[in-house]
């Protein structure tokens, strides 16, 4: 095999890890109570993994997966989480209540046993 079709191999593998790891996520919010609302919702600034809600609020989830929750923490980086801001920004605005909405930003980390760790408002005060 070649090195560009390993890397393509590679990259395919990493999609459908990412892809389960969003689906375990998922169907862990709803065992929470919360609506799944939208997945992969793309906005200008970038990609929302998950949005979810519950009669309160509306949740904007990253999902980070690597071989351990501690790795998969450290896979979230200031300029992803302004990207993320910036498309949520754009997905509030299209609410009856805009900006005004009750919004919360969680980190949901899953390594490699499928274990899910939320962290919510995981990007500060909100």
């Amino acid at each position: 095999m070649t090195a560009r079709g390993q890397q393509s191999q590679r990259g395919a593998v990493s999609y459908h890890a990412g892809r389960a790891a969003e689906n375990a996520v998922a169907r862990h919010y709803g065992e929470l109570g919360y609506e799944v609302v939208a997945e992969r919702w793309r906005g200008v600034g970038g990609e929302i993994d998950l949005i979810v809600q519950d009669a309160e609020r509306v949740i904007f989830v990253e999902v980070k997966k690597s071989r351990s929750l501690e790795a998969a923490a450290l896979r979230l980086n200031r300029a992803q989480m302004d990207r993320i801001c910036v498309s949520a920004s754009e997905y509030l605005g299209q609410l009856p209540n805009g900006a005004l909405t009750e919004a919360r930003f969680d980190v949901a980390l899953m390594g490699a046993t499928g274990a899910v760790k939320i962290i919510e408002n995981a990007f500060g005060e909100g």
